[in-house]
């Protein structure tokens, strides 16, 4: 299972979510996504933890909450559908 991580700060790290997570239980892993063109922070993560309760746990005490300045949004995190880009998926034009 992968928890999505919403509106963080871009001021964030790895470290800091590893950090956060970490008082529900072990980390498998930890990404901070990157804008293609930019380089910067996208402003959400993704979490893995190795047990499935302490996932749940960290979900429903985290969500909506305010971490480092911003109100969180935790959610668990939905499979990617499409993959076409940014148009959505379908011809705008």
């Amino acid at each position: 299972m992968t928890i999505y991580v919403g509106n963080i700060s871009f001021d964030a790290e790895v470290e800091d979510l590893q950090s956060l997570f970490g008082e529900y239980g072990p980390v498998r892993k930890c990404s901070l996504p990157l804008d293609r063109d930019t380089g910067r922070k996208r402003g959400f993560a993704f979490v893995e933890m190795t047990n499935d309760s302490d996932e749940k746990k960290a979900i429903d005490d985290l969500q909506n909450v305010e971490w480092m300045g911003r109100m969180i949004r935790v959610n668990l995190a939905k499979p990617r559908t499409g993959g076409s880009g940014g148009d959505g998926g379908g011809n705008r034009w």
